[in-house]
């Protein structure tokens, strides 16, 4: 079964828009799990402009499914990690001035960093995904520094799907497979929505877990967040 893990920064992003505590990111976290999400993902970055540094602590408190903290892995990251311990940490490239993670490790380049950041948070017991483009050599690499997962970008997959769909997946499916050869777990993340996550699923089923926020939030402003998430859990069976 591939696990639905829930990124809920929008809903932080719309609390800080007007101050208080309105929409209630803990709350809202507890409901996505009584809805059937099974995990939380939260992207804190430094300048806490959507997930806070208080808003991590709180929500260690409630996640009774799987917490995944995502960032990137500077000694602020790292050390709110080994603190926190979520059950995954999710290690991605970008600096804290971007809008949105955009692009994978390179894991050969990076191979020493990356070797000495998910050694030390697995000292602690926190499983390690590393953000990877669907490139073989980057899939290799990420199997070297000692990562328990790889989180398979998918942008490009999104993009590509309305014009070919068996085409967009193609590169994902053959990453996914020499990621499987090498033990790898595999997640997907970024752009997937309830029009392309069916067809991942189908290519690519022994995906451990995938990690949506920005649609799925838009979607529930229509349809409602009970329902949103019920129909992303539907696409993944």
């Amino acid at each position: 079964m591939t696990k639905l893990s829930v990124n809920i920064n929008k809903i932080a992003t719309i609390r800080n828009a007007r101050g208080g505590n309105n929409p209630n990111v803990v709350q809202v976290a507890m409901d996505c799990e009584r809805f059937g999400a099974q995990g939380i993902t939260i992207h804190p970055r430094p300048d806490e402009r959507h997930i806070t540094t208080k808003d991590v602590y709180d929500l260690k408190k409630v996640v009774n499914t799987e917490f995944n903290i995502e960032g990137y892995p500077d000694e602020r990251f790292i050390e709110m990690v080994k603190s926190v311990k979520p059950e995954q940490a999710t290690l991605v490239p970008d600096p804290p001035n971007v809008l949105t993670s955009n692009a994978g490790w390179d894991t050969i380049e990076h191979a020493d960093f990356l070797k000495s950041v998910i050694s030390e948070l697995k000292s602690v017991g926190v499983r390690v995904s590393i953000f990877v483009a669907p490139e073989i050599k980057m899939v290799e690499g990420a199997a070297a520094v000692g990562t328990d997962r790889i989180e398979l970008y998918t942008e490009m997959y999104a993009s590509q799907f309305s014009g070919n769909k068996e085409l967009a997946v193609r590169e994902y499916v053959a990453a996914a497979k020499k990621a499987q050869e090498l033990d790898l777990g595999i997640n997907a993340g970024h752009d997937l929505d309830l029009k392309n996550l069916a067809f991942l699923k189908q290519s690519i089923p022994f995906m451990a877990e995938v990690s949506i926020g920005h649609a799925l939030i838009c979607d529930a402003l229509y349809l409602g967040l009970e329902n949103t998430i019920q129909l992303y859990l539907r696409a993944l069976k």
